[in-house]
């Protein structure tokens, strides 16, 4: 089991969106639960991971490598570390609670579900991929359900936002793959294998490129060959200013859509840095580490924050959020300090497990209310006392409130950060303040005060949208006081990543 747990996590999606297919379109009630079934055995071999992962080893566990392309020195390779298990883990979790999220679509039941399940496949699968050629598949092959789940069940606007996201993920993977044929045709014999790429980093050349515009901004083969990859990477984060996308694509997809693509996708972006530019291209990371991760991380932050306050849409401002929430990422990663790099993997499983629970709870107001404008509710701790506690509980970790995860994560971060970058660490912690100021007050227009007499009939959140908040919760307390249950998973990949790109810095 242990060789092949990998293989069955990835494609027990697939085989359930197969299953789906041949089902009567219109049994809605069994698509749904059908779906959940096959989402639920790859959470179970999540937690079997977790359980049997060795906690002390940096390198690569439960590997399964296959020849597949054998002309072309193509594998089937995957396996996990600390970072990619933490990653895994997660994408398990919210997509089996996604399922029951999205209970109520009752318009094209079985493509919804159908293509759902294709997009667990392909997120797991970038997660896994230790092969490049394997990893650019799996990244294709989430962009086009999550074309289709927005164009097709999102909103008024839905076709722009899935156009717009559609084209700004595919001009990243445009520059994505050029970088990896880079990487291919440069090393002999011609590999896409992960592990021998980071083995032959050393070869990379950083000398300058005599032609146009390289020679003037000072590039060797590491720098282009990074800020291709980059740039496919920073458009997932998303970092500025490729960050558009976001806010359109959150409004407009429906609530489960906007859980994964929060709490799973930008992580991808995050994670390809850390999983391919640092290992691989050690130099150019420490050459770019503080424009390109470090001042860009302090700008996301506050950049984020002041976008979120200035909303009166409740799931636009979440979304926001995650812009703000994610410069504490790349902030930490920029800092090549353990504090730094274990802060803003943590930030990344803790975002993923908070900014869910934001979305569903926006999502459980839209089904009631059929609006999401903040300014248009008003007392709804009378009316919803049990949705707003658990509100509550989100917000306050959100903002970083001490006994919740956030804050360990991002004190980690700047603790991190101040090893190295003084000024960009205060300017991260000012983002605090204003992350405090846009849920606070958000809480007190929406939740707080006299009731509005148009919603003094909503009813409570009922026992299906609790199913999946609490264990969110649950996780985000727990974490909170003991975020060892994660940090000893991801602390000696990290630190060995870190060992990489150190010698390298000035």
């Amino acid at each position: 089991m242990a060789e092949s747990v990998l293989t069955l996590i990835v494609f027990f999606p697939l085989a359930g969106m197969i299953a789906v297919l041949f089902l009567p379109s219109e049994r809605h009630n069994l698509i749904r639960w059908v779906s959940a079934l096959f989402t639920l055995p790859p959470l179970l071999l999540s937690v079997w991971l977790f359980v049997n992962f060795d906690r002390s080893e940096p390198g690569f566990q439960f590997v399964q490598k296959v020849a597949w392309i054998p002309a072309y020195n193509i594998d089937y390779f995957v396996g996990v570390d600390g970072l990619s298990i933490s990653m895994v883990i997660l994408t398990a979790l919210l997509c089996f609670l996604s399922i029951f999220a999205s209970w109520g679509i009752d318009k094209g039941v079985k493509g919804y579900f159908a293509l759902f399940l294709l997009l667990d496949t392909g997120m797991t699968g970038v997660f896994v991929s230790l092969d490049f050629f394997l990893f650019y598949i799996f990244w294709e092959v989430m962009l086009l359900p999550m074309y289709f789940l927005i164009g097709i069940w999102g909103g008024s606007r839905r076709e722009y936002a899935a156009i717009k996201f559609f084209l700004y993920t595919l001009f990243g993977s445009v520059l994505m793959l050029l970088a990896i044929l880079a990487l291919y045709f440069t090393t002999e014999p011609h590999t896409f294998d992960m592990t021998k790429l980071i083995a032959q980093s050393g070869k990379y050349s950083t000398t300058v490129i005599s032609f146009w515009p390289f020679d003037w901004l000072g590039w060797g083969f590491q720098h282009v060959v990074w800020m291709a990859l980059f740039i496919g990477f920073a458009i997932k984060i998303p970092a500025f200013p490729f960050h558009t996308w976001l806010p359109d694509a959150h409004v407009e997809a429906p609530t489960a859509v906007s859980v994964v693509l929060a709490g799973v996708l930008l992580k991808m972006g995050t994670y390809g840095i850390l999983r391919i530019n640092f290992p691989m291209l050690p130099a150019a990371t420490a050459d770019f580490a503080f424009y390109l991760l470090g001042a860009l991380g302090a700008w996301n932050i506050i950049y984020g924050a002041l976008c979120a306050m200035a909303q009166t849409d409740l799931k636009k401002l979440v979304a926001y959020s995650s812009v703000s929430h994610m410069g504490y990422v790349m902030l930490g990663m920029a800092a090549f300090t353990p504090q730094g790099i274990n802060g803003a993997v943590l930030q990344m499983f803790n975002h993923g497990i908070i900014t869910g629970m934001l979305f569903l709870l926006v999502g459980v107001i839209y089904d009631r209310a059929h609006h999401r404008n903040i300014d248009g509710f008003g007392g709804l701790a009378t009316v919803m006392p049990i949705y707003t506690g658990v509100t509550a509980l989100a917000f306050f970790a959100s903002m970083g409130l001490p006994g919740l995860s956030g804050f360990i994560s991002e004190v980690l971060v700047l603790l991190g950060a101040w090893e190295r970058y003084q000024v960009l660490a205060m300017i991260g912690a000012s983002g605090i303040i204003l992350t405090a100021g846009y849920f606070l007050w958000t809480m007190q227009r929406v939740y707080l005060g006299p009731p509005n007499e148009k919603y003094q009939s909503l009813p409570e959140i009922n026992g299906r949208e609790l199913f999946t908040l609490v264990p969110l919760g649950i996780i985000v307390v727990v974490l909170g006081v003991y975020p060892h249950a994660v940090l000893d998973l991801i602390s000696s990949t990290l630190n060995h990543l870190n060992q990489i790109v150190i010698p390298h810095l000035s």
